[in-house]
């Protein structure tokens, strides 16, 4: 718009020089006065026309400016309330992150809380134990296993469970003081002795549950699984040496003990199970063809009892035809002597 009316005050201007000059040449001659008006009529049509376009396209450049003035004022309106409900949303995601933080701070004190209770062996166990029992608990029916099987050395194991008529002992352990020592370590001799100090108390557990619970004359199985509740534990076991380059799980494998933690101890689980089943099916199998073989002893009762009662019926036919040909011939007779009767009446002596 303002382009518009500097070209306008320019044209104004070159108007107004023109006017001067032909002032200045009506001074000059008197003849060309007529001239001069005619030119003059002309200018001011021009100036007319040129004021008229001119406010018009002023009028017009107006709107479009009123149009995207009122088009970017829309625009911001929109903006400004996506703007607020952004800013809403990350007020609500702001409070919800508090909330999720301060619960993260209760677990990480009820997690420390828990670390406290660890520290005595005795609750380790029981803790331990007790995961045991549930992973068993969610896997197997309860009549394929049993918590706290008793030898009648007197020791008790963490669990047992039945495979057929077979015994597999599962006892839990938490190596957890070395552990700790292990990866609190902060020098490559302080790793190497804690390291060994680790390795040292695994292979006792190992070697009180080879001594104890793998008994087949009581009918376990030549092998028991060491449960370990922490995959971390785990890890280490199945990763780490005493120092002598001798790696516990070969240990363990050599004393016939198993070392498992939640994850693989399901993975072993969900192997017996499909085993089970297969005993199911074979113990169904049995009865199946026992009962078959029953049926069949019935059905060989029932054909020679058959068979008799066939022979007895062979034989009544038998009978029943000939008394009925015995019948027939008494019949003849019978006739035959009414015949002679009838002969006798009609010829008398």
């Amino acid at each position: 718009m303002e382009t518009y009316l500097v070209i306008l005050l320019i044209f104004l201007m070159f108007l107004l020089l023109g006017f001067f000059w032909l002032i200045l040449k009506l001074k000059q001659g008197e003849s060309s006065i007529p001239l001069l008006q005619q030119q003059i009529l002309e200018l001011q049509k021009q100036v007319s026309i040129s004021l008229t376009e001119g406010s018009k396209r002023v009028d017009e450049q107006l709107n479009n400016i009123s149009k995207l003035m009122a088009d970017s004022n829309k625009t911001l309106g929109e903006r400004f309330e996506g703007a607020t409900k952004v800013v809403g949303d990350v007020q609500k995601s702001l409070g919800e992150l508090s909330r999720a933080t301060g619960q993260m701070i209760d677990v990480g004190k009820d997690i420390s809380k828990l670390q406290e209770i660890l520290q005595a062996p005795k609750l380790r166990g029981v803790m331990g134990e007790m995961f045991l029992g549930e992973l068993l608990t969610q896997i197997l029916p309860s009549k394929h296993f049993e918590m706290g099987h008793s030898f009648r050395s007197g020791e008790k194991v963490d669990a047992i469970i039945r495979v057929g008529k077979m015994l597999v002992p599962i006892d839990s352990k938490f190596p957890l003081e070395n552990f700790k020592r292990l990866i609190e370590s902060k020098t490559e001799d302080e790793r190497k002795v804690n390291r060994k100090g680790f390795a040292r108390d695994v292979k006792k557990h190992v070697d009180v549950i080879s001594q104890k619970y793998i008994l087949p004359d009581e009918g376990t199985s030549d092998f028991a699984f060491m449960y370990i509740p922490a995959e971390n534990v785990y890890y280490e076991v199945i990763m780490s040496s005493d120092g002598l380059q001798e790696n516990i799980c070969d240990y363990a494998v050599e004393k016939r003990v198993i070392p498992v933690s939640p994850n693989t101890l399901l993975a072993y689980l969900q192997v017996i199970v499909m085993g089970l089943k297969g005993l199911e099916i074979e113990k169904n199998a049995r009865e199946v063809m026992n009962y078959l073989g029953r049926l069949q002893g019935d059905l060989g009762r029932f054909r020679d009892d058959f068979e008799v009662v066939g022979k007895h019926i062979y034989n009544a036919k038998n009978k029943y035809e000939e008394s009925e040909r015995m019948l027939e011939r008494l019949g003849d007779k019978i006739l035959n002597a009414n015949k002679n009767v009838s002969e006798l009446e009609d010829h008398p002596l």
